[in-house]
């Protein structure tokens, strides 16, 4: 329990500084944006009434960013663009970034206990399993990548 706790921490810690740092990115960003060429853009009407529900509803999407695979930088990057208040968007960073923290804590420190035992014990199942993982994951980035480069080519196909 101990190296759980330990692993959990860390990676709170990891997470609070990650995420913060990328609203604050996001904070900066707009605030710049503001400043610049866009501010015409930024500052209409539907613009205004996006930004408004992002400070006032954006809370819960950031804390159930934390539970997804790379959307959280995307919504703390927008939610310190759109000016999300700080009392709104800690409570969300400090809940998403525990359950985070949690989940790759047990689990991840689960699956690296199951694969050194693995390699430990039974070398060449412990290699098999890692080129099964690595396998998956390649067929997975090519066949998104396939998808991807067929839709957007049905899109131009459709534009001609």
């Amino acid at each position: 329990m101990g190296k759980i706790a330990l692993t959990a921490g860390a990676l709170y810690a990891i997470v609070l500084l990650r995420a913060g740092g990328t609203f604050a990115v996001g904070w900066l960003a707009g605030a710049g944006a503001r400043r610049s060429r866009f501010a015409e853009r930024i500052s209409s009407a539907r613009f205004q009434r996006a930004e408004r529900a992002i400070q006032r509803w954006g809370a819960p999407v950031v804390a159930v960013s934390f539970l997804t695979v790379g959307f959280q930088t995307a919504a703390n990057f927008l939610a310190g663009s759109m000016r999300m208040p700080l009392p709104r968007y800690l409570p969300a960073l400090f809940v998403g970034g525990a359950a985070w923290a949690l989940i790759y804590a047990t689990v991840g420190l689960g699956v690296l206990e199951v694969l050194g035992r693995l390699f430990a014990e039974q070398t060449a199942l412990g290699v098999s399993a890692v080129a099964v993982l690595l396998l998956t994951v390649c067929g997975v980035v090519v066949f998104r990548r396939s998808r991807t480069a067929r839709s957007s080519g049905d899109a131009v196909a459709e534009e001609s």
